[in-house]
């Protein structure tokens, strides 16, 4: 259900087909996500070669499983339980360790992160609930403070992107009523190529 129309992988045509070919998942499976994008080709286009480079990219220093973190937690802060569940479902796979996730997310739900998460992690789940709620708050004592626990530069701009992004398509959804009905929850790029797309 959505409030605008979805284009299911049976109707694309054309690029969209194309794009779709390159993200479906087992039985030609597409999220909602996807085929909202379905009425503008290179917006998913877009959004698919951010998201990969964002979250998947093999360059990227800091773990996926803290990059899945902050997406998880900037979809929390803003109320979007699509995302939030969907990248859940995803760190929970990335960590193995289904009580250590729920746990995590306890605390974030809590924001109690003491004795869960690390001061180091702490840091950063700080930067990202600053930068969801009051960007404008955002000033350089709290870079300063990323960099004191150890954070480089290129990290804290990882961190910068991942919650920027998750901003970005948690308005997507919120914005056009995107809901998990017939989603698979969790599915994400089968690799880091940056050029592979499938999800599985």
């Amino acid at each position: 259900m959505s409030w605008i129309k979805r284009v299911p992988y049976e109707e694309a045509k054309g690029k969209l087909k194309e794009i779709y070919d390159k993200i479906k998942g087992p039985n030609d499976y597409l999220d909602n996500v996807v085929t909202i994008h379905g009425l503008r080709p290179y917006t998913l286009e877009a959004h698919m070669k951010l998201y990969k480079a964002v979250l998947h990219h093999p360059d990227n220093k800091l773990p996926k499983w803290l990059l899945e973190t902050l997406g998880v937690y900037t979809s929390m802060l803003n109320g979007c339980n699509y995302c939030l569940e969907h990248h859940f479902v995803g760190l929970k796979r990335l960590l193995k360790d289904d009580e250590r996730a729920e746990k995590m997310r306890k605390a974030m739900e809590n924001e109690s992160f003491e004795g869960v998460f690390t001061q180091k992690e702490i840091v950063l789940l700080k930067y990202t609930k600053v930068l969801t709620r009051d960007p404008s708050y955002i000033d350089k004592l709290l870079i300063d403070e990323m960099r004191s626990h150890g954070y480089t530069d290129d990290e804290i701009l990882e961190a910068n992107q991942v919650v920027a992004y998750f901003a970005y398509v948690n308005r997507t959804v919120l914005g056009l009523e995107v809901d998990t009905k017939g989603d698979i929850l969790g599915l994400s790029p089968s690799s880091d190529n940056p050029e592979d797309w499938s999800h599985k």
